[in-house]
């Protein structure tokens, strides 16, 4: 297997972008993710984008978002309709054929036009589930309601939270953070029951950019590459009443094949508060000895189709920054925690 790093990242999230597009919210993140590297997007060996057309509301959204690469002359390319964390893995794949040394991944949402828990409907299963059109939230708290019953309380969901915004005051790219009383928290009135307001993430539209590197070329890139080593993706069945909801045998098996073991820091991207706790447990994480979601995760900026990949370059980012030396980077997709992707990350 070839090394291959994280040599840069940039990221950028609001709560609702009402004056740019997807592709205008994509190009300055890539003129900051490039800009450290002294690299153009022409240099780059290979590009891959995660984003939905569906959320984007037209049909091969992703082609348009290419005028913020500058395709011409042609480059090579593919797509992803997920998460941008599917997009790096498909990257690093590339990379270990040995005849490029560089690759682009970019991931973009933007959720405000529409209702985003309908377009997220459409992923579950057509014949049973789906034509009762359920909210991405509701489907949330069912999974919410079956972890609070396999032992879990209240208490816990709400330490989640007030931790995420405590965290997330030092993320310029939060849409909630700050100090915030767990009681408190419990006294608010439930949305969906057992889920509270706060439990849920917040509408957000954004864009992500990792640059990649491989071998020596990620040391002449950045001064502390964060390596991959390890990352694997599971995924588990569609029906939501076929597998525990309290627990997710995906990430866990996911989590194995990556090599978590000790890690410094976790990016655990769970748009709801139980599902940290869930993907945490997964993977043998302790609070006491690792920092969970120190940019405030997707509690406090979820941008659809970049949250994921956003957990991978946080991760990469602290790790450059002297943070610690190894991570764990979390992304899903799919109802309920279906899809899991594991990220193993450390600087050197």
């Amino acid at each position: 297997m070839r090394d291959v790093a994280v040599v840069s990242f940039a990221q950028s999230a609001t709560r609702r972008d009402q004056t740019r597009n997807e592709v205008e919210i994509l190009m300055p993140v890539l003129r900051e993710a490039m800009a450290p590297t002294g690299l153009t997007t022409h240099d780059m060996g290979f590009t891959c984008s995660g984003s939905s057309d569906y959320l984007a509301g037209q049909a091969f959204a992703f082609v348009s978002a290419l005028d913020a690469v500058g395709p011409w002359p042609p480059i090579q390319e593919s797509h992803v309709e997920m998460d941008g964390a599917w997009a790096l893995y498909e990257a690093w794949v590339r990379l270990q054929h040995g005849d490029i040394d560089t690759a682009l991944v970019y991931a973009f949402g933007k959720s405000s036009p529409g209702d985003v828990g309908r377009v997220l409907a459409l992923q579950l299963d057509p014949y049973v589930v789906g034509p009762l059109w359920p909210d991405a939230v509701s489907i949330a708290a069912l999974q919410a309601r079956a972890f609070l019953e396999a032992g879990h309380d209240e208490k816990d969901l709400a330490r989640v939270v007030a931790r995420s915004r405590r965290n997330a005051a030092g993320n310029p790219h939060a849409q909630l953070s700050g100090e915030v009383d767990e009681a408190t928290l419990l006294d608010e009135p439930l949305y969906a029951d057992p889920l509270r307001m706060h439990d849920c993430p917040p509408i957000s539209d954004g864009a992500a950019v990792v640059v990649l590197a491989a071998g020596d070329r990620a040391r002449e890139l950045c001064e502390r590459p964060a390596w991959i080593r390890g990352i694997d993706h599971r995924i588990d069945v569609q029906a939501l009443g076929s597998r525990d909801l309290a627990t997710s045998a995906s990430t866990k098996l996911a989590g194995q094949k990556a090599g978590v073991g000790r890690v410094d820091l976790a990016e655990i991207h769970a748009p709801f508060s139980h599902q940290e706790l869930i993907v945490a447990e997964a993977l043998g994480l302790n609070e006491s000895t690792t920092s969970i979601n120190p940019s405030g995760g997707a509690l406090a900026s979820n941008p659809v189709m970049v949250a994921g990949l956003v957990r991978i370059g946080e991760a990469a980012r602290r790790l450059s920054a002297g943070e610690g030396e190894r991570a764990v980077a979390h992304a899903t997709s799919g109802p309920a925690l279906q899809q899991n992707l594991v990220c193993v990350l450390e600087a050197s």
